[in-house]
């Protein structure tokens, strides 16, 4: 199983020069999530003209937000993600078996990781995302969280932190920054920081980096394994009644 599909990109080197679309996709992607942990707060009013229900407001500007970034990350990564599908069609059970047990891993690893650091705390993030769920249907959110979302973050903290990155940098400092980064970004704006709401991040990026690597830098299996573990987060939201997710959480707090 360890060599299955272990055999890195050298072939097409060019594939992972920076282009000038990469900097233009990933300048964007952070100035606007830096606007948006720093003064977001702005937008509000904006927002409330938009919709008067605050929730189908937050879920447009979100939807644009990752709409625009995804299409320019699929222009930038177009050619890299079409190699690595043909990679992966070639060994289709592959994927179909190691995508639901990369899932399982990331789960218990984020399981283990947060039980040793203290009694599990709900992001304000993952709360964020909870009360907007209950809002707004699940065909509306699959799109963004399970489609666009992930994508757009593969390609910014796998594909160009590690993949195109690592070319100048030493693999390991891109994958450490690929672990912090990703768990920061999903933190960040929060008020009650601890480790036990930075672990589950933290468990979540080192799986992804580790298959990201392990699969010969495929930046479409990362996403595979991503998305998937979105879906069965959304599922899970949506399967569970809002009266009794909410005692989940009092009972975690």
């Amino acid at each position: 199983m360890g060599t299955v599909l272990h055999t890195p990109p050298a072939p097409r080197p060019e594939l992972y020069r920076f282009s000038r679309l990469d900097f233009i996709t990933a300048g964007l992607y952070v100035a606007v999530a830096a606007f948006f942990a720093v003064a977001g707060g702005l937008l509000v009013p904006l927002l409330l003209e938009l919709s008067p229900n605050p929730a189908v407001a937050s879920y447009t500007v979100n939807l644009v937000f990752y709409g625009v970034i995804g299409l320019l990350a699929l222009a930038a990564v177009r050619h890299v993600a079409a190699r690595d599908l043909r990679v992966l069609a070639t060994r289709p059970w592959f994927t179909v078996l190691m995508v639901p047990l990369a899932v399982v891993a990331m789960m218990i690893v984020t399981a283990v990781l947060v039980s040793i650091t203290g009694t599990p705390q709900t992001s304000a993030n993952q709360a964020g995302l909870q009360a907007l769920m209950q809002q707004v249907p699940v065909w509306l959110m699959v799109p963004l969280l399970v489609i666009v979302g992930p994508f757009v973050e593969e390609y910014i903290f796998r594909h160009l932190l590690i993949g195109k990155l690592s070319r100048r940098v030493n693999i390991w400092v891109c994958c450490s920054l690929s672990v912090v980064l990703f768990a920061a970004l999903h933190i960040v704006g929060q008020e009650d920081l601890s480790l036990p709401v930075l672990m589950p991040y933290l468990a979540m990026g080192a799986v992804l980096v580790f298959v990201y690597v392990w699969t010969g830098r495929n930046v479409m299996f990362a996403y595979f394994v991503h998305a998937s573990k979105n879906l069965l987060a959304v599922i899970f939201i949506y399967a569970i009644p809002p009266e009794l997710m909410e005692q989940l959480q009092q009972m975690q707090g």
